[in-house]
């Protein structure tokens, strides 16, 4: 019974039956109650039905819409069970006169089919006359009309341009696709949408509502509120719970979701395969020397570019040109004529990512130019080819590079390799740029997706909030970093291009690779991981954990062995980023916990042990300020910041006094060597 209730609740039905073979066991979800009931006795689908109409009191009204049902032609498929819970549940609460409405579903799940279904049925049943579906993007739109709206097409326009010396909304219409940006006007004009009154739309659907139509200062709010007499059904993949962009609190709690694991699980999304490539610069950063300059003739700014800046403040040739020849490797591996994405930090890169794979791809590019193609925002040439990309039909172009354009929306159904290279901060964003190639089409040959991410941003498939509900928003505190809408067009009001150094680059290469398939938790599972392999090569390093803490404690610079450890390849700052639990553990207890699983402590948790065993007692005044001034820094940037030449010169010890002062305070340079020493083996215990 416990598996046949799990199928119910699965299928949103409201009996489920068992059986030993004499007899039926029936679980009544209106009731709650169980019920043995004779073979001969099953009951009948009618009476079944009839049950389930007298627990909802329906009105002869509602039953009216209630009953409509589905569209179905020679060109049309049944709904997915999914599909038929999301509209009936949709219908019946707007037949009971719910005004907002919130549908989630997996990028690839068929949003659009469900919202024809929706709309059929509401404009059938005579209950809504007037429709508007709302998007942000023209090729949502385009794809829509086209595709699951054609058998609107009698009764269908779409409005390209309203306001005062323009076209007007033709009112003969019946269902009406427009975009935002067409019905609000431009600073100190009017808005379009006020040359028809409130009550003109009876119906709004909003596509990917989580890109901004909730936000309270959006001006797409702004069309949702003049139209608030409208019934107004919110669709999304990724709902959004930041402070002023919830449309949780707008549409209100999700009448149904149905979650990209769920589609995973049911066949019905296609499984993905992650490859994580650790690049040493993204892990060790890159400073540049004192007054270098760049290929461009500026002067580098003196600080330490982390991954983070790579790509937008910083671009790096040789990464760059690593990059692509992993794509390419990748792309010899699983099929060269696979659909692919490369997400870039921007659109600079994205034109260079272009041309080197066109380079190194050159065999293909001489059969199609367009094997390789930007698509961006400012590239019309490239916006030209989206179209062919999406076709299940056309093979070129293979290789699209982009930045934001693909991120959303865009439904390339034959998609089979995600290239990430640019950092992705909200979880919105990251759901949306996988759910390019969550589709499954076994008719082209497109069984899985592989990913190939260069920045670590396939961790947030370990979040919990990556197929969760997001949690609300308390007080000031954001979820994430908001995700912009992204327009066809670039703005007019957009700021200038940042200034970005360029560099050759030395010695840039891949340091290590994990290779993770999707388990049956929804999780990834690693075949051999970063941590894997440290630990392999560390425990031929260190017999024990005693010798390895010895040979910690004996060396005078715990530098020496980081250089060691990179010889054997082991990469501490990649074990650390694979590894979230790791991420403010030092290096001493990264090294513990993957060779000797033993449990980290953070900075912080080992600075605090040293201060409850009262170290300091011994020292006074400027000397003790200076040795907790050093387990502060060692809190915050771990034990290599105890070895830089300069510690003494930088805050807060220069406002002490110089390095000459500093030393004295402890008797001279050996006395406070010693005191340092003696602070790094207290730390450790």
């Amino acid at each position: 019974m416990q598996q046949a209730i799990e199928y119910a609740l699965i299928l949103d039905l409201k009996f489920a039956y068992s059986s030993n073979g004499d007899a039926f066991l029936e679980h009544d979800f209106i009731t709650g109650k169980e019920t043995e009931i004779k073979l001969d006795d099953f009951p009948t689908e009618d009476e079944l039905y009839n049950r389930y109409l007298v627990s909802k009191n329906y009105t002869s009204d509602e039953m009216h819409i209630i009953e409509t049902p589905f569209y179905y032609d020679a060109h049309s498929h049944e709904p997915r069970y999914y599909q038929r819970i999301a509209v009936d549940r949709t219908v019946e609460a707007i037949a009971k006169g719910q005004q907002r409405v919130l549908v989630v579903m997996a990028t690839g799940t068929g949003k659009t089919f469900t919202a024809f279904q929706i709309i059929h049925r509401l404009h059938k049943s005579g209950t809504k006359k007037k429709i508007l579906y709302l998007a942000d993007r023209n090729i949502l739109i385009d794809q829509t009309m086209v595709q699951d709206f054609k058998p609107f097409k009698k009764f269908m326009t779409k409005i390209t341009s309203v306001g005062e010396g323009q076209e007007k909304i033709d009112s003969s219409y019946e269902v009406y696709m427009a975009l935002y940006h067409q019905l609000v006007g431009k600073e100190g004009k009017t808005d379009p949408f006020l040359e028809v009154q409130p009550n003109f739309f009876d119906l709004i659907i909003v596509d990917e509502c989580h890109r901004g139509s909730a936000k309270d200062d959006s001006a797409w709010r702004k069309v949702l509120e003049y139209f608030s007499a409208a019934t107004q059904i919110g669709m999304t993949a990724t709902p959004k719970a930041d402070e002023g962009a919830n449309n949780l609190d707008y549409f209100g709690e999700p009448i149904y979701t149905y979650s990209l694991l769920q589609g995973i699980q049911d066949g019905f999304l296609a499984p993905y395969r992650v490859t994580a490539d650790f690049i040493n610069v993204d892990l060790q950063g890159w400073t540049p020397e004192e007054g270098e300059i760049d290929l461009l003739g500026k002067e580098i700014e003196q600080k330490l570019y982390l991954r983070q800046n790579i790509g937008r403040d910083l671009a790096i040739k040789l990464r760059r040109r690593v990059v692509a020849h992993r794509i390419t490797q990748m792309l010899h591996d699983i099929g060269r004529m696979t659909k692919t994405i490369v997400f870039c930090s921007d659109i600079e890169e994205a034109a260079e990512m272009r041309t080197l794979l066109i380079n190194m791809n050159s065999d293909l590019c001489k059969k199609s130019p367009y094997y390789v193609t930007r698509i961006v925002g400012e590239d019309k040439e490239g916006k030209k080819q989206l179209d062919n990309f999406i076709s299940v039909d056309e093979p070129y172009p293979v290789i699209v590079t982009t930045s934001e354009l693909l991120s959303t929306g865009v439904d390339c159904k034959t998609c089979g390799l995600i290239v990430i290279d640019k950092e992705i901060n909200s979880m919105t964003e990251f759901k949306q740029i996988i759910g390019r190639g969550t589709r499954l089409r076994k008719d082209k040959g497109k069984w899985h997706l592989e990913i190939l991410d260069f920045r670590n941003a396939t961790a947030k498939f370990k979040d919990p909030a990556f197929d969760g509900d997001p949690e609300p928003s308390k007080g000031g505190d954001k979820i994430g970093k908001p995700y912009q809408p992204i327009e066809d067009e670039p703005s007019t009001t957009a700021s200038e291009p940042r200034a970005k150094y360029l560099i050759d680059g030395k010695d840039v290469r891949i340091a290590h690779e994990i290779v993770s398939v999707l388990g049956e938790d929804g999780k990834t599972m690693r075949t051999e991981s970063i941590q894997t392999f440290a630990r392999k090569q560390l425990l031929r390093h260190y017999q024990s954990l005693d010798d390895f803490i010895q040979t910690w404690t004996e060396a005078k610079r715990k530098q020496v062995i980081m250089d060691e450890l990179k010889e054997y390849a082991i990469l501490i700052d990649a074990v650390r980023e694979a590894n979230p639990a790791l991420k403010d553990a030092d290096i001493f207890d990264v090294i513990c916990h993957v060779a000797f699983d033993q449990p980290p402590l953070t900075r912080k948790e080992r600075a605090n042990n040293v201060k409850k065993r009262n170290y300091f007692g011994k020292y006074e005044g400027k000397a003790r300020e200076v040795l907790e001034a050093l387990l502060d820094k060692y809190a915050e940037n771990g034990i290599l910041d105890f070895e830089k030449a300069n510690i003494l010169e930088i805050p807060p010890f220069n406002s002490i006094g110089k390095p000459t002062k500093i030393v004295k305070l402890f008797g001279g340079k050996l006395a406070f060597e010693q005191a340092s020493a003696n602070l790094n083996i207290k730390y450790i215990k």
